[in-house]
């Protein structure tokens, strides 16, 4: 399947009525076990974790070490892939250019509330850059309205999410993703605000399940750094296991 492919399957996946659930991964093997899975329709990088799997704080890795990673998840499934690519590593535009260029079809990019003109202007430098290489790129478009948003009252963050979300819908985005822990009152409201089928959601705890949240019309949820951190904690236990007097469970898989 080619990339302009994958980006028109990824576009139907979010389109349909049924909520697109992505479980994140962070290398070649994590995708791997994801891919393998049937229920799976399309994969999600997290930024976050491939960070923290080289030794950078989030938001801190090079473009060329977080695009190199993210090749090698590309090359590890036939699934279309979207990116998370923090806030676009100064240059929005060159950046999806470059990850077209290695087969992603979608990424996340955070607007970290820059002043609107400027975070539209990143929009749309994405979506041109998708025309320029024949790919209807899928920019699920982030903003920090929630999480950014300090002691401002959330009707307030919500206001501002869904005035940023509605230009950046009309600047092209394919979707408008607002992180933060979402309960049914706040879904409504962004939904009502943005539209139906346009809302992304990340599955925190304390979160709606992802059949309600796709009840209340959104369209997309990841889960972010938390499957990397379920997985770490399990790393740890059985470490903390082996220690002590354990020994590696008779039922393991050979998943690598």
């Amino acid at each position: 399947m080619s990339t302009s492919d994958k980006a028109q399957t990824l576009k139907q996946l979010h389109e349909s009525e049924t909520i697109l659930r992505v479980v994140n991964v962070w290398d070649a093997i994590t995708t791997k076990v994801v891919s393998d899975l049937p229920e799976t329709k399309a994969i999600a990088t997290a930024g976050h974790s491939i960070a923290a799997s080289h030794g950078f704080a989030d938001g801190e890795i090079p473009l060329d070490l977080a695009l190199a990673a993210v090749e090698r998840i590309v090359q590890a499934t036939d699934l279309p892939v979207t990116a998370d690519l923090d806030a676009g590593f100064g240059n929005p535009g060159e950046t999806i250019r470059r990850a077209i260029g290695v087969g992603v079809v979608g990424a996340n990019v955070e607007d970290r509330l820059v002043p609107l003109e400027e975070a539209v202007a990143n929009v749309q430098a994405i979506v041109a850059a998708g025309e320029a290489e024949g790919v209807e790129f899928q920019l699920n478009a982030r903003t920090d309205a929630i999480v950014r948003g300090g002691d401002r009252p959330l009707s307030e963050s919500l206001a501002d999410a869904i005035e940023r979300g509605k230009a950046f819908l009309d600047a092209g985005a394919s979707l408008v993703f607002v992180p933060g822990v979402l309960d049914r009152e706040a879904t409504e409201t962004l939904v009502a605000g943005l539209g139906r089928g346009k809302l992304s959601v990340i599955g925190l705890p304390g979160a709606l399940s992802a059949a309600e949240y796709e009840s209340l019309g959104v369209a997309r949820i990841s889960y972010g750094p938390t499957t990397q951190r379920v997985a770490l904690r399990a790393y740890r236990d059985l470490a903390t296991d082996l220690y002590g007097n354990g020994v590696i469970p008779e039922d393991t898989p050979a998943l690598n």
